[in-house]
């Protein structure tokens, strides 16, 4: 899950413990958040920082369920062609889990052979949230250690 850190960053959310992403109106982003299961481990991933990178790991806490920034019309994320009947965004809930001791670069993820077909490393990527496999996953972590 990408995010800017100047808007909501992993240290907020290590605040609050818990947290809905919202906000999500892409959707290809939005099919595979809904494809997330409660348990599954997520890299929180800076994005819009000198060196962008993961910089530290969540879990999803909730299956996907409506967004309700798309109703109202106060919030910079309301849609007005979706309705209670039919909404178009979903949202999960994510709970804080770990820091990294240093941010995982991208340009480190680059040079993983795991991450070859990723569209989390192709020039121009503009999705919030990146499917991975546990084999990504895995190595991550073994080499943020």
């Amino acid at each position: 899950m990408k995010t800017e850190p100047d808007a909501f960053s992993l240290e907020d959310l290590r605040q609050r413990g818990r947290e809905p992403w919202e906000g999500i109106r892409n959707y290809q982003a939005r099919n595979f958040l809904r494809g997330m299961r409660i348990g599954d481990g997520v890299f929180i991933y800076h994005s819009r920082v000198a060196a962008p990178g993961i910089v530290g790991t969540a879990e999803v806490v909730t299956t996907a369920y409506p967004d309700p920034t798309q109703f109202d019309p106060q919030s910079k994320y309301y849609d007005a062609a979706s309705s209670l009947a039919r909404p178009r965004w979903d949202l999960v809930d994510v709970a804080y889990r770990h820091t990294l001791a240093k941010p995982f670069p991208l340009e480190r993820l680059r040079a993983l052979p795991e991450f070859a077909d990723s569209p989390l490393v192709r020039k121009g990527n503009r999705l919030s949230i990146v499917p991975i496999t546990a084999n990504q996953w895995d190595r991550v972590l073994q080499q943020a250690r």
